[in-house]
């Protein structure tokens, strides 16, 4: 097909060198442009296609890891239903704080104040609390943290504690053990006159005066 169409246009160009009348050499110079045209096109298809290479854009390198300044002292207040925990900070920028919420923990971020990366975080609270209704807030001069209790009550901590003066009641445990424990906890934590106190039941109980090393506390 292709040597045809070159063919054609020969033959159209020769004619139209030798037309006399302005007619004729319109419609010889109208035919020959639109076999030209088929002819380009027979030969742009005819072409390799060569793919155009994807631009993969720059390559990124990771963005350094932030540092943060812990806040390590804050106030807080509450309530039966809630805790509330005060940093004073100028400069808060609402849309630049990051936190996370756990049943059991908090991390607030604070970025970019005054040039500078802040963190206020307890990995373990005293009490459960209830994530999705926890919020932050922030103030001209501070940034307030509320959190929610998972139930009513007032706490002892922000931190969790355990209870040292709890007795280890372990089922293969003797009992007396646990309240051995106890009563040297209390005496390693006691005053001058709790340590008499109990020195004093400890005495009388290995004397045979008492049985019973708790007996003055009841």
């Amino acid at each position: 097909m292709a040597q045809d169409l070159t063919l054609d246009l020969e033959e159209l160009r020769h004619l139209h060198s030798i037309a006399k009348r302005s007619r004729t050499l319109s419609l010889l110079s109208s035919e020959i442009r639109n076999l030209e045209k088929i002819s380009s096109d027979a030969n742009a298809a005819r072409a390799p296609q060569i793919p155009t290479p994807i631009s993969t854009g720059a390559k990124v390198s990771p963005s350094p890891a932030l540092n943060y300044s812990t806040l390590a002292s804050f106030s807080w207040d509450q309530d039966v239903d809630k805790v509330k925990i005060y940093v004073s900070m100028e400069g808060i920028d609402e849309n630049k704080i990051e936190s996370e919420f756990k049943s059991i923990s908090f991390d607030v971020k604070f970025h970019d104040v005054q040039g500078k990366n802040y963190r206020c975080a307890i990995s373990k609270l005293h009490k459960e609390i209830v994530p999705e209704k926890c919020k932050v807030l922030v103030k001209p001069k501070r940034a307030i943290i509320t959190l929610v209790k998972a139930s009513k009550g007032n706490w002892l901590d922000l931190h969790f504690k355990e209870d040292k003066l709890k007795p280890n009641l372990d089922k293969e445990k003797d009992p007396m053990a646990g309240i051995m424990d106890m009563m040297k906890n209390m005496y390693d934590e006691g005053d001058d006159e709790m340590k008499k106190t109990i020195a004093k039941a400890w005495t009388d109980a290995r004397s045979g005066k008492t049985a019973d090393p708790l007996g003055s506390y009841r």
